[in-house]
């Protein structure tokens, strides 16, 4: 369907773009995969990718201690917007977007862990990426696994997405750059090891990781349905994009 070359940047080990990466491969999309934290190298610029994926992680936005590349992605991040080129920042991504582009993040009151019922806004009815999702008769729901959140909006973002706890779950810079809170890539299995590895955490908002994770099981058909139609859609305003630009 296209050769858009898709940059997609994993934070840590079992983190990857998991569905959402395989329904942009079944669209004939290129992966170009870096993993920072194994040592890969972040190109300086995009000047060879059409389109900028940043996935999650435990880290939040301003460790770079321990998270050497943060600078670089978000420098990327910020290169996207300039260029209004097909960008999704997911969780720990929408949150580099956010501090990118001159929002706030803060450490969540109420974080969010496992499925969580989405509100799509107003906007959200006329994106080009959440438009189909805008259903009244439809339910929104999601994988959520963030402690941070979006505190206050870059100057010029649309929000397009809430939930009960947390007001900025999805908004878009520009026409082709969007950020989200929760998870759209994960179904149960990969997130199984995440409740292994956040024992702690999950224990002391009073979550049991088995359950979260069987709950999220019992939602896999709705949320590969959901979540695998958007990865398509954004898939398809990369490819577009790409052909746009060849012309």
């Amino acid at each position: 369907m296209s050769g858009a070359r898709v940059l997609v940047v994993e934070h840590e080990d079992g983190t990857g773009p998991a569905q959402v990466g395989e329904r942009l491969a079944g669209l004939g999309l290129a992966i170009d995969l870096r993993r920072p934290w194994a040592g890969d190298a972040l190109p300086r610029t995009l000047d060879s990718h059409d389109a900028l994926l940043v996935l999650g992680g435990s880290m939040g936005p301003y460790d770079e201690e321990q998270a050497t590349w943060l600078p670089a992605v978000r420098e990327l991040l910020r290169q996207a917007v300039d260029r209004d080129l097909p960008t999704l920042g997911i969780c720990l991504g929408m949150e580099l977007l956010t501090v990118a582009c001159g929002g706030e993040v803060r450490h969540a009151a109420r974080p969010e862990v496992g499925l969580c019922d989405l509100t799509p806004l107003q906007e959200a009815a006329e994106d080009r990426l959440f438009g189909f999702l805008a259903n009244p008769g439809m339910r929104l729901c999601a994988v959520q696994w963030h402690w941070e959140e979006t505190g206050t909006l870059p100057e010029g973002a649309v929000p397009l997405l809430a939930s009960e706890r947390c007001a900025h779950q999805a908004y878009r810079i520009g026409t082709a750059v969007w950020g989200v809170q929760f998870h759209p890539e994960v179904l149960a299995d990969d997130i199984s090891t995440w409740g292994t590895s956040d024992v702690g955490p999950l224990h002391a908002l009073g979550l049991d990781p088995a359950v979260v994770v069987a709950e999220v099981a019992q939602e896999e058909t709705r949320l590969r349905t959901l979540w695998g139609g958007f990865a398509e859609q954004w898939g398809r305003i990369v490819a577009d994009h790409h052909t746009a630009a060849r012309r």
